[in-house]
């Protein structure tokens, strides 16, 4: 087989789009910004007004802030940093005090405005940094052979440490993010997910869900306000009980302390890389011949394929069950296995560099140059055919890669569709793409990017369950209990090129009214980009306002849907500290 993609470690190739750790550096210091050194509290060079009263004992700095996109960028923010989660109690009860308000802070590693949003008034804003100190990782490895086995990690514990204890215990999960580097409740906020669907005819293993990670959490620590205390105060939610269901996907509504997880039994993956499939058979209609994503998720259910712009052939990476090595594949008993990516060659820096300066004309010659350089870089390598633990395989990008703006979703509808889904999509993204060029426009200059998991399946929980999380993208809809897979498409480009937004836009509009009705039905990737105008995501009102939230009350019972998990945030924190300004839009 030819060679696949790594969307791993530096991400270059690939995924968030190619833009190296490299030339995400020299772009970035073209821009003439650079996160400016911690001040301490008290410093003489402190820019923003001093906390009042601040608590004793916990750690204040001024420190930068920038989100993945680069595009929330912010010199100077207050940020602390609790010693444990009593501190982090004592920190809200002085916010509400003082008037100030907490964000958490992990690896940064979003697109949305869920911490801070671009421009904001920042004097009364203060990050908590999670991942310093609140980030023990335990593991419970009773019960594993039921599936009952759990680790009980702390809110800036990563999920790659979370998963390396876990596997030196045996243990592991289905679905992962490729990113490890990533904390445990950054991912949860979200409802992160993983490439893993099931194979036709295979079963979770006990302890594991092909849903989000969300769906793992067997109980939950929360800061919550207490009305008969009148101050904030700890709460542990269990699984079983219904006030967890807002928490497990809260969009940074909330501040979640530590978690316990389910886990399984440890696996054998391996990971095949294929770079010679022409688009139009890969995507090709249902039932159709021949190399077909189709036929790859019946065989292996782990499915993922980067199309890069004006290129023929897909990258295409297959992730399947193996307990005994392949003689072919090559063993990695470690994760970000491909490296080569970190040394992006000058044939794709100088078309980057084109298109930074506002050379559109350049991007055919930079989608063609980033899929030559996964084929001969996964060639040279040896790193088309892997075979490893499952945390090894899985975790293929790493947190430094370069940044790209994403546009694009999940679809929710039935196992049967996926070809039709993915078929009609890569048919009007190509379309649009030919009729751009033509008029010479070129708003789109990195990869479409396709994976698969499942939904938020009850059945795969191992302990009493009240229910799936209440605003997660893979929460299963009632009335169609035939929809059971998820497909993430999504497709990115360089931030700050001409029309890139208003592309998204009407992406984003064809995905919502094409996957509706009985056939699927269409919700934003919370991390990612979404709500967008002509000029910026996450900035149309009637998105935001009507939507969206409308999303989360079709087909689901009216006492556990959109409004009520606005209303169990407004009860834990009514007085807003864990919000900001964006926030207050979307869940008002």
């Amino acid at each position: 087989m030819a060679a696949g993609r790594s969307d791993q470690q530096t991400g270059g190739v690939s995924r968030r789009g190619f833009l190296t750790a490299a030339a995400g550096a020299a772009a970035l210091a073209g821009l003439g910004w650079a996160p400016a050194q911690a001040i301490p509290f008290g410093d003489v060079r402190a820019t923003l007004p001093a906390p009042p009263a601040f608590p004793d004992g916990i750690a204040l700095v001024q420190q930068g802030y920038e989100n993945w996109a680069q595009e929330i960028r912010f010199d100077q923010v207050w940020t602390c940093t609790p010693r444990d989660a009593l501190d982090v109690v004592r920190l809200a009860n002085w916010a509400h005090a003082n008037g100030y308000r907490l964000r958490p802070r992990g690896t940064m590693h979003g697109w949305s405005p869920l911490t801070l949003e671009a421009g904001q008034n920042v004097d009364r804003v203060l990050l908590v940094d999670t991942m310093a100190r609140l980030n023990a990782v335990a593991v419970d490895p009773a019960g594993a052979a039921e599936g009952r086995a759990t680790v009980t990690a702390g809110a800036g514990a990563t999920v790659e440490t979370i998963l390396t204890e876990l596997q030196a215990h045996g243990l592991g999960w289905a679905n992962a993010p490729a990113i490890g580097g990533l904390t445990i409740a950054g991912v949860l906020a979200i409802d992160a997910h993983g490439a893993t669907l099931p194979a036709d005819g295979e079963s979770a293993l006990p302890g594991a869900s092909f849903g989000s990670l969300s769906n793992l959490v067997t109980a939950m620590t929360a800061v919550v306000w207490d009305d008969a205390a009148g101050r904030y105060e700890l709460r542990e939610f269990s699984r079983a009980d219904v006030a967890i269901r807002p928490l497990l996907t809260h969009l940074g509504r909330s501040f979640v302390t530590s978690v316990t997880l389910q886990a399984g039994p440890n696996y054998r993956l391996r990971c095949e890389s294929v770079t010679d499939i022409p688009w139009r058979e890969l995507f090709a209609p249902a039932g159709a011949p021949g190399r077909t994503f189709e036929s790859y998720v019946a065989r292996s259910g782990r499915v993922e394929a980067i199309w890069f712009p004006f290129t023929e052939t897909p990258w295409l990476k297959v992730w399947t069950p193996t307990p005994v090595k392949p003689p072919q594949s090559r063993e990695v008993t470690g994760p970000y296995n491909y490296r080569y990516s970190d040394n992006i060659p000058q044939a794709v820096t100088d078309p980057l560099g084109l298109i930074t300066r506002g050379i559109g004309s350049a991007t055919p010659l930079f989608g063609q140059a980033q899929f030559a350089t996964i084929a001969s870089g996964l060639a040279a390598t040896g790193t088309a055919d892997l075979w490893g633990w499952s945390k090894d395989v899985l975790f293929y990008l790493r947190a430094t890669t370069l940044r790209m703006n994403a546009g694009g979703g999940v679809v929710i509808t039935r196992r049967s569709n996926i070809a039709r889904v993915i078929n009609e999509f890569t048919g009007w993204h190509h379309r649009r793409q030919q009729e751009l060029q033509a008029a010479g426009r070129f708003p789109i200059n990195g990869p479409f990017e396709v994976r698969l998991c499942g939904l938020d399946d009850q059945g795969e929980v191992t302990v009493e369950s009240a229910g799936p999380p209440t605003i997660s993208a893979l929460r299963p809809r009632p009335d169609h209990p035939e929809w059971d897979t998820a497909i993430w498409m999504n497709v990115v480009g360089v931030p700050g090129t001409p029309g890139q937004a208003a592309y998204f836009r009407e992406m984003e509009l064809f995905m919502r009214e094409n996957y509706s009705g009985d056939y699927a039905t269409f919700r934003p990737e919370w991390a990612k980009g979404w709500a967008f105008t002509d000029r910026a995501g996450h900035s149309d009102a009637p998105s935001i306002e009507t939507v969206i939230p409308g999303t989360y009350r079709d087909g689901v019972p009216a006492d556990d849907n959109w409004d009520t998990a606005r209303a169990a945030y407004n009860a834990h924190d009514p007085h807003r500290i864990f919000s900001n300004d964006f926030l207050d839009r979307l869940l008002p």
